[in-house]
C-alpha cells in the first residue's frame, strides 16, 4: 500500500508549534570526560515507549559504553542496560581484567537471567517472551578497545590515514538477515528448515518474524518449549520450532588502540538506516565536539525527512508512536580517543560514574527519569 505522505504535511502545516521546544523527542547530555577523552550522548524517540537504552560508565582504569536497541517492547533493553555492565565489571575483577571471555560470560549470564524472568512472569505477562534487544558494548582498558555485539547496532571508528584524512572502519558485525552473509549463515545452520529465512513485504526475516539473528531475549524463538506453551500462545502466535532459530553469542573485536584512532561512534540502527559509516565519521570530524551526538541525530532525522519529501521541522512536530513511520528510535554515543597520559592524571582517584540516556525522552518533563549520572557499580 502506498502512503500519501502529503496528508501528514498538510496536518503539520495546520498545527501550531511555537510552544514546543526545538524537538520534544530529542535529548542530549552535555560533553563529559572519560579516562582517555570526552564523550557525547544523544537520543531521538520514535516509538510510543522508547525501546533504545544507552549508557557510559567511567572509572580511572576503564570506560564502558553500551547501546541497547529493544524490539517488541522496552523490557529487554532496560534489563540489559541495568545488568550487563555490573556483570562485566564483576567478571573483570575476578579475572584480572577485561578479555573476550569476560564479555562472552557476561552476555551468557544476562541471557540466562532474562530468560528466567520470562519463565517466572509468563503467566501474568506472556508477551515478554517476544521481547528482545540488540546489544552493542564497547570497553576501553589499558590502551585496548573491546567491542562486543548482538544484532544490528554498530560501532564505527574514525581514524586518520597516512594523508591525515579521517576514514571510517566498522568495528562490529551486523547480525541482520538483510545481509547476504548472515542470511547464508542462518540457512547453513538450519539445513532441515526450508523456510528458516523468508522474504515478507520485501524484507528478509527469520521465520518471517524478525530481521536480527542474535539478541538478548526473544525467548520464544530460542526455547521451543516456550513457543509451544499454551500460556504464552495467548499473546504470541505459535511458532513451530525444533530448535532455537536465534542465538545470544556475541561477535567480539579486540583492537589495540593506535595514535591515528580518533573517535568511535556507537549507535543503534536508527542512525545507520539514515547515514552511511562515512557520512557519520565526516560529520564528527568536521564539527565541534560539543553537541556532536545530537548533530548526528539531527542529520539522521533530516535524512529521514528528505526521504518523505518533508522538511526537518515537519518531523520534529510529529508525535511519538506516529513518528515510528518516519524513523526508528536513535541512540548515539561518540567516544573521543585522546592522549591517555593527559587524561589519566585527571582520573586518578576518580570514583565510578554512570551516565545513562533517559528511560523515555517524552517523559523527561515529568518524573520518569531519576538521576542519569547515578553510579551503578561497586
Amino acid at each position: 500500500m502506498k502512503i500519501d505522505w502529503s496528508i501528514f504535511r498538510r496536518c503539520l502545516c495546520c498545527r501550531g508549534g511555537s510552544r514546543r521546544r526545538e524537538d520534544g523527542l530529542v535529548w542530549e547530555m552535555g560533553l563529559k570526560e572519560h579516562a582517555t577523552g570526552n564523550f557525547s550522548i544523544a537520543v531521538a524517540q520514535a516509538n510510543e515507549s522508547l525501546e533504545d537504552q544507552g549508557r557510559v560508565v567511567t572509572m580511572p582504569s576503564a570506560t564502558y559504553i553500551g547501546v541497547f536497541d529493544g524490539h517488541g517492547g522496552p523490557e529487554a533493553s532496560r534489563f540489559v542496560n541495568h545488568r550487563l555492565f555490573s556483570l562485566i565489571h564483576e567478571l573483570s575483577k575476578e579475572n584480572g581484567g577485561l578479555s573476550a571471555e569476560v564479555f562472552r560470560k557476561a552476555f551468557d549470564t544476562t541471557e540466562e537471567e532474562f530468560t528466567g524472568i520470562v519463565q517466572q512472569t509468563g503467566i501474568t505477562q506472556p508477551r515478554i517472551a517476544s521481547v528482545g534487544s540488540c546489544c552493542l558494548v564497547g570497553a576501553i582498558e589499558a590502551g585496548t578497545l573491546y567491542v562486543a555485539n548482538l544484532g544490528d547496532s554498530r560501532a564505527v571508528l574514525g581514524m586518520k590515514n597516512a594523508a591525515g584524512v579521517v576514514v571510517a572502519e566498522r568495528l562490529s558485525r551486523d547480525h541482520n538477515v538483510a545481509e547476504e552473509e548472515v542470511r547464508a549463515e542462518v540457512v547453513r545452520d538450519h539445513p532441515d528448515d526450508t523456510r528458516i529465512v523468508v522474504r515478507t513485504q520485501g524484507v528478509w526475516r527469520i521465520k518471517g518474524i524478525i530481521q536480527v539473528s542474535r539478541s538478548i531475549g526473544d525467548v520464544y524463538l530460542k526455547k521451543p518449549e516456550i513457543s509451544r506453551d499454551p500460556q504464552f500462545q495467548q499473546s504470541i502466535p505459535p511458532v513451530p520450532l525444533k530448535r532455537p532459530v536465534m542465538t545470544s553469542v556475541p561477535s567480539i573485536r579486540v583492537r589495540k588502540l593506535q595514535p591515528q584512532d580518533t573517535f568511535v561512534i556507537f549507535a543503534s540502527d536508527g542512525l545507520w538506516e539514515q547515514l552511511s559509516d562515512e557520512n557519520a565519521v565526516d560529520i564528527v570530524f568536521n564539527n565541534p565536539r560539543k553537541g556532536i551526538a545530537k548533530r548526528l541525530v539531527k542529520a539522521a532525522l533530516n535524512a529521514a525527512a528528505k526521504k518523505r519529501e518533508m522538511r526537518y521541522d515537519d518531523i520534529t512536530k510529529i508525535e511519538k508512536g506516529v513518528r515510528r513511520h518516519f524513523h526508528d528510535d536513535i541512540t548515539v554515543i561518540v567516544i573521543f580517543l585522546d592522549d591517555p597520559k593527559r587524561h589519566h592524571s585527571k582520573f586518578k582517584g576518580h570514583k565510578i560514574d554512570s551516565t545513562s540516556a533517559p528511560v523515555d525522552v517524552y517523559s523527561l518533563k515529568a518524573d520518569e527519569l531519576d538521576d542519569p549520572s547515578r553510579p551503578v557499580l561497586r
